[in-house]
């Protein structure tokens, strides 16, 4: 961050239109509370970006996404990179610190299709495009009938991939849809008992180097308390099970007052063994109930349904 006559800070960001959004959404966030605050945009290209269709947990996961912002940080070209929480690994690397986590968007996942209103009028053998494990092991326990088969690029190469007939449907995130103004996509949701949200969907997240106390401090003013709980509980199941893109696994976290409820679960892809949990704990340390619900999990069968997709 830089003085004089005007601050300016510069965000890294992915290049696709929705990163694009969430970055210029903390910008115009940021420069309505600060008079006299510039803030620019620097877009990059990231591995997850240009492996468009690979699959992510065998290339390597979440990171995909971060390395080369992250880079950037590191490099003194900006002091800020915007996440998808869901995005972020469960741990980030020595150096770096998540600065804020902004109010969250609608949690759930969203059904997109041309001719049909959800999942349970589907077809037997219909082709379902989903990116997400944790969404392939979820609809095919509960729908075994259907095809499950792998969608990955931004959100309009995959409604364009449904456009041209190669799905009959395709499950995506319900916050990414709303961000880029294509709601009226959306034919139906599916209910978080449905399909249980990975930790930290639809929420952002700020990352700056952890050696900038002032920009800790600058940032803090966007950090959405309830948001905040809710997600570093969640991503603590997340942490505790090394979870990563090769794990189905899902957390939700709600809070209220000052109790939080937490409901996670870890599946196996083919949707054929699914351990279950939830627990309710203290607003005021919502590691405590993330750790807590994930040994619950462990003692239901997540190691051995984690140990299963190890190669």
């Amino acid at each position: 961050m830089t003085q004089g006559t005007r601050m300016r800070l510069t965000i890294a960001t992915r290049r696709s239109r929705l990163a694009l959004w969430q970055a210029g959404h903390v910008k115009s966030r940021l420069e309505a509370l600060h008079a006299g605050l510039r803030v620019e945009l620097l877009a990059l290209s990231t591995r997850g970006d240009e492996l468009a269709d690979a699959s992510l947990a065998k290339e390597g996961g979440k990171g995909l996404f971060i390395k080369e912002l992250e880079t950037a940080l590191a490099e003194g070209r900006a002091e800020l990179a915007v996440h998808s929480m869901k995005d972020l690994p469960a741990e980030l690397p020595v150096g770096f610190a998540l600065a804020a986590i902004l109010a969250r968007e609608d949690p759930r996942d969203s059904f997109v299709s041309y001719y049909f209103e959800n999942l349970s009028v589907l077809p037997p053998g219909s082709n379902v495009g989903t990116s997400s494990l944790r969404r392939q092991a979820q609809i095919t326990a509960r729908y075994p009938a259907l095809k499950i088969l792998p969608l990955r690029g931004n959100v309009e190469t995959r409604i364009a991939k449904l456009d041209r007939g190669d799905y009959a449907a395709i499950v995506l995130a319900a916050a990414g849809l709303k961000r880029l103004g294509l709601e009226a996509r959306i034919r139906s949701y599916l209910s978080v008992e449905e399909s249980l949200p990975a930790a930290g969907q639809a929420a952002l997240g700020i990352e700056c180097l952890a050696a900038r106390v002032d920009l800790l401090k600058f940032l803090d003013v966007l950090n959405d308390r309830k948001t905040s709980v809710c997600v570093r509980a969640e991503r603590q199941v997340n942490r505790s099970l090394g979870g990563n893109c090769a794990i189905p696994l899902g957390a939700y976290a709600e809070l209220a007052g000052e109790r939080l409820r937490l409901r996670a679960l870890v599946a196996s892809p083919d949707g054929k063994r699914v351990a279950r949990a939830e627990g309710e704990g203290e607003a005021s340390d919502p590691e405590a109930l993330g750790l807590r619900v994930a040994g619950l999990l462990r003692d239901r069968g997540a190691t051995e349904i984690i140990s299963a997709l190890s190669p």
